[in-house]
């Protein structure tokens, strides 16, 4: 199953993904008597996403598309980020190696080089990127993203997916200018308006087959400027749930960024992508607040 955040008159609501359109939770509630929350981080905090799945994948998808008359054309949505007040977002800093000599660093390889980022950072698809003042350089990094769907610690590696709802499209920025003249500057760095795109849609785990074939390509403008296989993480998805477990309790919506192939300078009028096989793609429109605010 795969859901979407869309916007209807100013209001994000819980939509579920079909071929080319969506359904909103809220025209499923009315049409069918269901109590369903209508948004996505309440689905996953009051524990409704297995029942919804469950009767996605067990009729409820065909009967859906009883229910297309109602629905919103993909082409005609407007994406909000995927939700807005995660407990916890994690990024993960150098996980490809070859991100590492780009920035001509040491890759990690004891723990993976976490950081957070603050949930104001958030934007969705079709939402501008923000240059900030205070940086002429800025770069965009794509990302999958881990979504947990369990309150959890201490996970081991072979349960992971256990405690996990689905994946997304992530592109992280960074005021790079910022990063190099001290990495302890990393938080700043990382946490000004609009550097944590979201969206998309989130993908649950029984859509994926395998998650370390997964291709992750960091995109301008329809260039793709790096691209690497979720395989060759220092770090992969099942050790990072494990990890971040054991340092802390995580909780439904949190979030773990997992690392991208290659951060890539933006400019004002660039659009910014992270595409992934089999993920619908989320893009971004670039500005440079030094020369337009709008």
């Amino acid at each position: 199953m795969r859901l979407a955040t869309i916007r209807i008159k100013g209001i994000e609501t819980a939509s579920i993904v079909l071929d080319d359109y969506v359904v909103t939770l809220g025209t499923i509630n009315e049409k069918l008597n269901k109590k369903w929350e209508t948004n996505i981080l309440s689905i996953l905090q009051t524990g409704q996403l297995d029942g919804i799945n469950s009767w996605y994948r067990n009729g409820g998808k065909n009967t859906l598309g009883e229910l297309k008359s109602e629905g919103i054309l993909l082409s005609a949505a407007t994406f909000g980020p995927l939700y807005r007040k995660p407990r916890k977002i994690f990024g993960i800093g150098l996980n490809y190696v070859d991100h590492a000599a780009d920035l001509a660093e040491k890759a990690p390889s004891t723990d993976p080089a976490s950081f957070f980022k603050p949930d104001t950072t958030i934007i969705g698809h079709g939402d501008k990127i923000k240059i900030p003042l205070q940086s002429d350089a800025t770069t965009a990094e794509a990302e999958l993203g881990i979504v947990f769907g369990r309150e959890c610690i201490d996970v081991e590696r072979q349960d992971w997916l256990s405690v996990v709802a689905g994946f997304t499209t992530i592109i992280d920025m960074t005021a790079e200018d910022i990063l190099r003249r001290n990495p302890r500057y990393l938080t700043i760095s990382k946490s000004f308006e609009s550097f944590f795109s979201f969206g998309p849609q989130l993908v649950t785990t029984d859509e994926i087959q395998d998650v370390m074939k997964l291709n992750v390509a960091t995109v301008i403008n329809g260039e793709i400027h790096a691209q690497n296989l979720v395989a060759n993480m220092t770090f992969p998805p099942d050790f990072l749930v494990s990890y971040h477990s054991k340092v802390m309790r995580m909780y439904p919506g949190d979030i773990i960024s997992t690392g991208t192939p290659r951060a890539v300078h933006i400019k004002h009028g660039d659009t910014a992508e992270c595409r992934i096989n089999g993920f619908a793609s989320l893009a971004n429109p670039v500005i440079d607040k030094k020369i337009t605010t709008n």
